[in-house]
């Protein structure tokens, strides 16, 4: 067999929660991704160079794949170098009109409750936000949307939140690149089947890929609204059996970060651990 497996990094596999990480669960996560039947993709909201920092500082293993910015950026890891996807650029330039995180900026200019992130915290392809907490996000969102459509814009509006930082977080991406459409355009190009892949994540912005058809896993330490939103969306969306709950218990650790990825791992796939025995 072979397995792909997909993970969020904060408060996913980095233990950069609240939450204590089990000892063992990390050295447990770099033996499964050295199997040979294993690839590895990171998907994350951190920048290229931000998820280098994060694999040095917590010493997780290279990834083969690295879906960067929120989807918005697809790279490989090869020969000391990453390689961006040409393909996926050029389908997101389709869907903002050819124009850039700056060009949206300027629509967006003096919208109440925003603060526009550093300029290292965005791309091309990804306009992100500072939220007030009183901010009516449905609201905010609906008028957004109708700003952008104006000019033909098509994009994705997603909330999420930063637990450590207790910040409300909203990024703009082209419509094309939420993680759910970048994990499915990485399947197809590396020839994965639905059977064959899984993905981990813990918040707001992984609840596309979380309620869909890709089997997934919701770390132990996720926030319980996350938790029931995730549920109800799946069940929605007929995907109920494909969305497991990280509860803790396999191998002895607690299921948050790394070890509810290796528990996802062993509910869909325990056939990967029973043969590394």
């Amino acid at each position: 067999m072979k397995l792909l497996v997909c993970t969020d990094l904060d408060r996913t596999l980095l233990p950069n929660g609240p939450q204590e990480e089990s000892p063992e669960a990390r050295p447990a996560f770099a033996a499964l991704a050295g199997d040979p039947r294993v690839r590895i993709a990171y998907v994350t909201g951190r920048s290229i160079r931000l998820t280098e920092e994060a694999i040095e500082e917590y010493r997780v293993p290279l990834p083969d794949i690295l879906i960067a910015d929120v989807g918005t950026t697809i790279c490989s890891w090869g020969q000391g170098i990453w390689r961006h996807d040409a393909g996926w650029e050029t389908l997101l330039g389709r869907d903002w009109q050819q124009t850039d995180s700056g060009g949206l900026a300027d629509l967006l200019r003096g919208l109440p409750g925003l603060h526009i992130q550093e300029e290292d915290r965005m791309t091309r392809f990804k306009l992100s936000y500072y939220a007030e907490a009183d901010v009516d996000q449905e609201h905010l969102t609906r008028f957004i949307k109708a700003i952008l459509a104006e000019q033909g814009i098509q994009a994705s509006i997603i909330w999420s939140h930063d637990e450590v930082a207790d910040q409300e977080l909203l990024d703009i991406l082209p419509a094309s690149a939420d993680k759910y459409q970048a994990l499915q355009f990485l399947r197809q190009q590396m020839g994965y089947s639905l059977k064959e892949m899984l993905f981990s994540g813990d918040s707001g912005n992984d609840l596309e890929v979380l309620a869909s058809e890709i089997p997934a896993v919701l770390v132990a330490n996720a926030r319980q609204a996350v938790a029931e939103q995730a549920q109800a969306m799946a069940a929605a969306a007929g995907n109920s059996a494909g969305l497991y709950l990280a509860q803790g218990g396999f191998q002895g650790m607690n299921g948050c970060y790394s070890a509810g990825i290796l528990e996802g791992v062993a509910h869909y796939y325990p056939e990967i651990f029973q043969d590394a025995r």
